[in-house]
């Protein structure tokens, strides 16, 4: 027999058995392991996975829509049409020269015949002779972000020396581009509320289950005194831990995605399909905000496990409470 089990010189056997038991850790009013508890981990992961891959692609759009706008921002451009008796390079030399001149005008750069070719070659092919056909020339000019141009008073003056000149400072396609990023972060925000709706309801739902599978436990601690804390703090314990343990594994499932996009587009450079993602999406990377959020979302969905059984539970004893009053 085990020595523990024997009660010590001069103590009686209930004595030692009072020990024992006090030594012996109290079983939990809510079962650890259940097929219950291991869905509901199962789900709370699948929810915050889809939480957190959500939360990075609005991360990722925002990211590449604030690149894409700085470099449209950073741009504007001439458009000379051909016209009778026009000198398309004359042209083309006075409209640089002009926004040259103008403070906040960083430079002027003159498209080429053979870089206009290229730019209509998707559409019109290859071997085209420029000067053959009415197609417009183009002088890039870079800003100076910080002052930019009056491109009003650059538009005016471009008129009036070249009659068939217009200046296009990309305002349209910036404020596009604005109005697209924050719909889609808009978006974005109302699925992750969604999904953290549909995470509260499932812990609820889980909650009255693990009750109604001990509601003769918690009646009869109800019915000696245990106090409503007590019986609360049990429950609370359990899907804080529950909780944690999905959310954690959803949350590292979509950080281990975001990580491998991004070792995939930086494995293809140079491909189609990786240019087009990367035009879209960037190179994959959320970067440490994007990681920072993934954590704050594990954490907020087992601090919402945690607040929702307590006060599921706290509503139920309360419930109870009134039965034996009537």
């Amino acid at each position: 027999m085990n020595d523990a089990a024997l009660p010590r010189p001069g103590e009686d056997f209930s004595a030692g058995a009072q020990r024992r038991a006090a030594r012996r850790k109290p079983a939990p009013i809510v079962p650890q392991q259940t097929v219950a508890g291991r869905a509901l981990v199962l789900v709370i992961a699948i929810m915050t996975f889809l939480s957190c891959l959500t939360l990075g692609a609005v991360t990722l759009v925002r990211d590449t829509a604030s690149v894409w706008e700085t470099q449209i921002a950073r741009e504007a451009t001439i458009q000379i049409k051909p016209a009778e008796g026009l000198d398309m390079a004359a042209a083309l030399e006075t409209a640089a020269t002009l926004a040259r001149g103008f403070p906040g005008v960083l430079g002027a750069r003159i498209v080429d015949e053979a870089a206009t070719a290229r730019l209509l070659e998707p559409w019109l092919g290859s071997g085209l002779d420029i000067e053959a056909l009415p197609v417009p020339r183009l002088v890039i000019l870079t800003i100076d972000q910080q002052s930019p141009p009056d491109f009003s008073a650059l538009r005016a003056a471009l008129g009036t020396e070249i009659a068939s000149a217009s200046l296009d400072d990309h305002r349209t396609w910036v404020d596009r581009l604005v109005a697209m990023a924050r719909t889609t972060v808009t978006i974005g925000v109302a699925v992750l509320a969604l999904m953290l709706a549909a995470t509260v309801l499932t812990v609820v739902f889980a909650t009255r289950g693990a009750m109604a599978g001990n509601d003769a436990i918690i009646e009869v601690l109800h019915f000696v005194g245990a106090e409503h804390g007590f019986i609360a703090r049990q429950f609370r314990r359990h899907f804080l831990v529950t909780g944690m343990r999905g959310a954690a594994a959803g949350g590292a499932a979509a950080a281990a995605v975001f990580v491998l996009f991004w070792f995939w587009s930086s494995r293809n450079l140079a491909t189609p399909q990786a240019d087009q993602a990367t035009a879209l999406f960037g190179n994959f990377a959320i970067g440490p905000s994007g990681y920072a959020g993934v954590l704050l979302v594990v954490l907020l969905v087992a601090g919402l496990t945690a607040v929702t059984s307590h006060l599921t539970v706290t509503a139920h004893l309360a419930v109870m409470d009134e039965r034996q009053r009537e």
